[in-house]
């Protein structure tokens, strides 16, 4: 069992570059892919952002490339996601993932609110 709580959300202006994070329970972090999804208001959940557990392959929606930096640290048990240049529409809640993919095991956190501001 993992359990995943962001944190780092907030009213942010545009062009803002805040930093999200989402610390994993359980001694297995390092086995699992993490990452990020969001959903705007009205709008269905969205892929952000992944890393592989190793930390060495990354991948990025193409809405976000150029600005958003996923990152981990397997000695913190803690995923980052890094937003550069936000804009209005990046307004959502974001939420952190855990995917093994040996096990087909998959876990979410309550999702952490990010309001930009024009």
């Amino acid at each position: 069992q993992v359990q995943l709580v962001e944190s780092g959300g907030g009213l942010v202006q545009a062009g803002g570059s805040p930093r999200l994070s989402c610390a994993a329970s359980g001694p297995t972090f390092s086995s699992y892919d993490m990452g990020w999804y969001r959903q705007a208001p009205g709008k269905e959940r969205e892929f952000v952002a992944v890393i592989s557990w190793s930390g060495g392959s990354t991948y990025y929606a193409d809405s976000v490339k150029g600005r958003f930096t996923i990152s981990r640290d397997n000695a913190k048990n803690t995923v980052y996601l890094q937003m550069n240049s936000l804009k209005p529409e990046d307004t959502a809640i974001y939420y952190c993932n855990a995917e093994q993919l040996v096990s087909g095991m998959d876990y979410w956190g309550k999702g952490t609110l990010v309001t930009v501001s024009s």
